[in-house]
């Protein structure tokens, strides 16, 4: 029976094993730090198989580099003994909700979830610090003892996570963003479904490294480009000689390739009152036939330059002159400039009846009705310039104090932004990651959007617990970090929609079906030290199987729901999911997703207990190393499974 590692999976040797399948003779044996003998490449003989046009030495190269980028990769592989404890107490409808909410560093939390959610998630948004000079970057130099780094820069939160200021006096003020940047985008980078996409917003102060890293992670061929958003129409008073109106937003695709990776958006009023006509199909709007674009021409495309013929009774089109269509028509600019038409003769014989012409001036047009209920005319590609007016960051101030009553959250971003990246970015059964979750805006836009269209969008904020100054607004109201603003915020949020969808229930015409209140709940997760005691994983510690069995590894803190959310990464099940306390055999056990995991902490699990978890036939089955009542409740789980439940997956921890 397998143990289960209490470790992150190390992505150095994971890359390793990768390199070997392709090039086994470039992997090799090597001592480790702690002594021990593990895998190394051997990257002379990795250069050798990729021929002799490799750059290597002082040989010159494009390249974007800062002192710390190596040590910033090393970060993003780097195992961790962390675990995500579950709070119920602090959640909102923990049974059944799907949405997540995490407590922690979020490098942290991107490489607890790697194991579980890699390419599940369709989009992530991230706001992270601009780097102004005034803001705080994370450190992720945990190698500090608290006095040393209180000696360093006097900033902790109540976690003992790290905030460090970042002013422009710094001399790596550049290369202190970039290093915080760049493990948590190459970890992201993993958790993008093929489908997924990325959706940054920053400011000028990082756009350029940003773009870098991001074309470095993510791929330069699947940089899709930025929304400019017009956060600010007055202009910034603080700034010099230009007063900055707009913010971008940078957006990559994990696969460009991939055809469903952005959505066309809803055409606003503006577009769809250009569908003013009407006739038995439908509405539509007339455009014009001829192609405006001149290097589109008899020259160019000589297959789509020829005479069309128009009925002056009826308006009907026609390929060849009759005693009915007697008015000719070639595709001429309105200075005579030949150019040529969109449709070729064949389709404008499948498809006449979709072409009109009708007299503008001195001259008649032809014309094709595109109808707005017909394919994705309805629809639009998502313009570079957003200028909504809900764009602007008073909307985002707004929605706070419309929850609070008061601003205890600054610089919120506006919930029509966030509505329009999910339009852009998400299908409606997608998962949604915000790792600076902030004021928790996109969690309050999900929870819209699926209230608005009925879908079933599932999200994780992860947010560093950061204290919140005495001072402010929030610290006057007693919230004490950010993480419970954000909480309470979709607290709120969440009831002011179920109110919403409950009024309008109440107001529909006798006969139409009421829509559904969308998931509103979230589970309050944290990170933290390891469920195990440290020795459990350190070398040599048991010499014999036989106490390794009777050994209680776990923390004198840890209750059975922290054992069970420790150990779902192991089977790749996602912490939303369902969970059951049951009785079984007379043993406390979790039967999780309905019987994909059944996993029993109790003491003094015997063979009766063992059977009867057998015959439920799990999936998967887990087991603490102490819970077993004698040796031969041990010797008997192998065969009692191999019984009533032989494709059962049996781990201990």
């Amino acid at each position: 029976m397998d143990k289960i590692s209490q470790e992150t999976p190390d992505l150095t040797q994971e890359n390793i094993a990768k390199i070997a399948a392709l090039f086994p003779d470039a992997v090799t044996e090597a001592m480790d730090a702690d002594g021990k003998v593990t895998l190394a490449v051997d990257f002379d003989a990795l250069r050798d198989d990729l021929s002799g046009e490799v750059v290597d030495g002082p040989r010159e190269r494009y390249q974007f580099t800062w002192p710390g980028k190596r040590e910033a990769k090393l970060e993003a592989r780097r195992p961790i003994k962390k675990t995500m404890r579950p709070c119920p107490e602090k959640s909102k409808d923990w049974d059944t909700t799907e949405n997540l909410y995490i407590e922690g560093d979020n490098l942290e939390a991107l490489k607890i979830m790697r194991e579980t959610y890699a390419g599940k998630v369709k989009l992530i948004y991230i706001d992270p610090p601009y780097n102004t000079g005034h803001d705080f970057v994370y450190d992720d130099d945990f190698s500090k003892t608290r006095a040393e780094y209180d000696a360093e820069s006097g900033e902790y939160d109540e976690e003992g996570g790290r905030l460090v200021a970042n002013p422009e006096s710094n001399g790596r003020f550049h290369s202190d963003w970039c290093s915080m940047m760049y493990p948590r985008l190459m970890l992201a980078r993993d958790l993008l479904s093929d489908d997924g996409a990325i959706f940054i917003s920053i400011d000028d102060n990082e756009e350029q490294n940003l773009l870098k890293i991001g074309n470095e992670l993510f791929g330069s061929g699947n940089y899709v480009g930025k929304l400019y958003v017009q956060v600010n129409p007055r202009g910034r008073n603080l700034d010099r000689y230009i007063a900055k109106t707009i913010e971008p937003v940078l957006i990559w695709v994990k696969n460009y390739t991939c055809g469903n990776s952005l959505n066309l958006i809803p055409k606003d009023s503006r577009m769809l009152s250009e569908y003013d006509r009407k006739d038995d199909k439908g509405s539509y709007r007339a455009i014009g036939l001829r192609n405006r674009n001149q290097s589109f021409n008899p020259q160019t495309r000589p297959n789509l330059y020829f005479p069309l013929w128009i009925s002056p009774a009826d308006g009907s089109v026609a390929l060849e002159k009759d005693e009915a269509h007697s008015v000719e028509r070639l595709p001429l600019a309105a200075d005579g400039t030949p150019t040529c038409w969109t449709w070729s003769k064949s389709k404008i014989q499948s498809e006449n009846n979709y072409l009109f012409g009708e007299p503008c001036g001195n001259e008649w047009r032809v014309y094709r009705k595109d109808y707005l209920e017909e394919g994705s005319a309805a629809f639009t590609m998502a313009k570079s310039l957003q200028a909504d007016a809900e764009f602007n960051n008073d909307y985002g101030k707004k929605r706070i104090k419309e929850l609070f009553g008061s601003n205890v959250m600054s610089f919120p971003k506006p919930p029509a932004l966030m509505n329009r990246i999910l339009e852009i970015g998400s299908s409606k059964d997608s998962l949604v990651m915000d790792f600076f979750s902030g004021s928790a805006t996109m969690a309050d836009a999900v929870m819209s959007l699926n209230a608005a269209d009925g879908g079933k969008r599932r999200f994780i904020m992860v947010q560093l617990p950061e204290v919140v100054d005495e001072a402010t607004e929030a610290g006057k109201e007693g919230y004490t970090t950010i993480c419970n603003v954000g909480e309470e915020r979709i607290r709120r949020a969440g009831e002011k929609i179920r109110a919403e969808v409950d009024e309008a229930s109440r107001q529909l015409e006798l006969g139409a079906e009421p829509k559904p209140v969308p998931d509103i709940g979230f589970r309050v997760l944290r990170v933290d030290e390891s469920c195990f005691k440290d020795e459990y994983a350190a070398p040599g510690q048991y010499e014999q199987a036989a106490l390794d069995l009777f050994t209680d590894n776990s923390a004198e803190d840890a209750l059975p729901l922290d054992l069970l959310f420790q150990v779902l990464p192991a089977f790749r099940i996602e912490y939303s999911a369902k969970i059951v306390e049951r009785e079984i055999g007379g043993k406390a056990c979790f039967d999780v997703n309905g019987g994909q995991l059944i996993a029993c902490f109790d003491e003094d699990v015997d063979t009766v207990a063992l059977e009867a978890i057998a015959k439920e036939r799990p999936l998967y089955a887990v087991f603490r190393d102490a819970c077993f009542s004698n040796d031969a409740a041990v010797a008997n789980l192998e065969e009692l499974f191999k019984t009533f439940s032989p494709d059962t997956i049996r781990k201990v921890i």
